[in-house]
């Protein structure tokens, strides 16, 4: 899949133009993407970075990274991506000006979006403007029950298997491994500890089953409170995996909550249990 950064980088052709943040790619806005994909032009999205309410100062915790939103378009099918820098300059924007600027540069005859979509200085732009302007302009509607912000919600409150549901796969925690307390490798489950992007949601703290890189995966979100710990971690133990990761970007599906971190009497109990959520993960099953 092509990304660009500006209209200028795509060619002018007739294209089916999906709008919008698609943070997550949920079932909800697979739908929006498939009637683009179903076309039959160019099925071609515009998103923007950084998320459009970060920028207005609002707080939103990311479900995707825009390195994994840009995967999952790529496997959804869509053949080009123009990822806008989203500024207070763009959203102070005529939507006159966006069509003008935006849209009639990159060829689009097919605009397709949330019935809720509005762009453009006071929200003043919608589909209808868009048709007025000449555009094809069709509405998809949500999918019932479907958001980002349920999605959210679920996975606070560690309900992965949920969350899955209205995602159409399992939720991911990705970042890049770095070196951690290297307790993991002296017990005998050395952990990839990974450092996580800012704004991106990590679900409730845990034990979950998961799976990366290829090998199931046993994953410890929280504070390790049998060692004390006060920070957040995100740790990651693959099973029958040998290999260096530090340095690598590492993408995490969470499978199943298994239980919550726990201080345990001794390190012998606390080997024990990792030894029984290991084995909880290797009969784990992949959600969605």
């Amino acid at each position: 899949m092509k990304v660009a950064r500006s209209p200028a980088e795509l060619e002018r052709q007739d294209r089916a133009v999906a709008i919008g943040a698609f943070d997550g790619l949920h079932l909800g806005h697979r739908r929006v993407l498939d009637t683009a994909v179903g076309s039959g032009v160019t099925p071609t999205v515009i998103t923007f970075e950084p998320h459009p309410r970060l920028v207005l100062g609002y707080e939103v915790e990311l479900l995707t990274t825009l390195e994994r939103k840009l995967e999952l378009l790529a496997e959804l099918g869509v053949e080009e991506t123009l990822v806008l820098e989203f500024t207070h300059e763009l959203q102070q924007q005529e939507p006159e000006d966006f069509a003008e600027r935006v849209l009639e540069p990159i060829g689009a005859r097919l605009v397709v979006a949330g019935e809720d979509f509005r762009f453009g200085h006071r929200r003043r732009g919608d589909l209808d403007l868009l048709r007025r302007l000449g555009f094809d302009a069709r509405a998809v509607p949500p999918v019932e029950g479907i958001s980002s912000t349920t999605i959210r919600r679920l996975l606070h409150e560690a309900e992965v298997g949920r969350a899955a549901t209205m995602l159409g796969r399992p939720h991911e925690v990705e970042g890049t491994v770095v070196t951690g307390d290297e307790r993991g490798g002296t017990l005998g489950f050395p952990t990839a500890n990974l450092a996580v992007p800012a704004h991106l949601l990590v679900p409730a703290f845990g034990i979950y089953a998961g799976f990366a890189r290829g090998q199931r995966a046993a994953v410890s979100i929280g504070t390790n409170p049998h060692y004390g710990g006060q920070e957040r971690r995100v740790e990651a133990f693959l099973l029958d995996f040998e290999g260096d990761l530090y340095g690598q970007r590492l993408v995490v599906e969470l499978w199943e909550w298994l239980r919550p971190e726990a201080v345990f009497g001794s390190e012998e109990e606390l080997v024990t249990q990792i030894a029984r959520d290991v084995e909880a993960t290797r009969q784990a099953e992949r959600p969605a």
